[in-house]
């Protein structure tokens, strides 16, 4: 067995895609995950299984979301092994605003064209930062909610399905 996270995008955000936990839990027991655990309201869900594909794992979980829940659940899907990746090639070692509250990672379903990155380097606010490696886009901000790197934005620019979380929150799941 292997352990994976499935980051779902824009579920219970403003009041949308309202989904209790207990439910989302349950719906991927049902696709034969094992050790099921959710983490906070915002989609993280870390879970077992024979050791497969990210993309296919992705590819099931979206069809059996969206035959359940009624609508399409954008999900990124990482082993545990990726975000400790993740976590040890963070790019901000010191940080430069003094807060690892204030670095992002956004998952991308799939490498980033380097080409199109003057294109979100171009609206960075005077005091924010981002670097792209692989899949992985990370951005140091004042304040994420004021950041143009929104998600929509950002997979406008690059062509690409993309979520972000916290910092804390990536130290967090990969421990489960």
């Amino acid at each position: 067995m292997k352990r994976y996270v499935a980051f779902l995008r824009g579920i219970n955000v403003s009041g949308q895609k309202l989904i209790k936990m207990e439910l989302l839990r349950a719906m991927f027991e049902a696709m034969g995950f094992k050790n099921v655990v959710t983490y906070i309201q915002s989609g993280n869900v870390v879970f077992d299984v024979k050791a497969t594909d990210a993309d296919k794992l992705r590819s099931k979980i979206e069809k059996h979301l969206l035959k359940e829940l009624g609508y399409d659940v954008v999900t990124i899907v990482r082993s545990v092994e990726d975000i400790g990746t993740i976590i040890g090639q963070n790019p901000f070692p010191v940080m430069p605003l003094g807060d690892t509250r204030k670095l992002h990672i956004t998952m991308l379903a799939a490498d980033a064209d380097m080409e199109k990155e003057p294109l979100l380097k171009a609206v960075l606010l005077e005091d924010e930062e981002m670097h792209i490696i692989g899949n992985t886009l990370y951005m140091v901000t004042h304040s994420y909610g004021n950041s143009k790197l929104s998600n929509t934005f950002i997979e406008k620019k690059l062509g690409l399905s993309a979520t972000t979380r916290n910092w804390a929150t990536m130290n967090k799941v990969v421990g489960m």
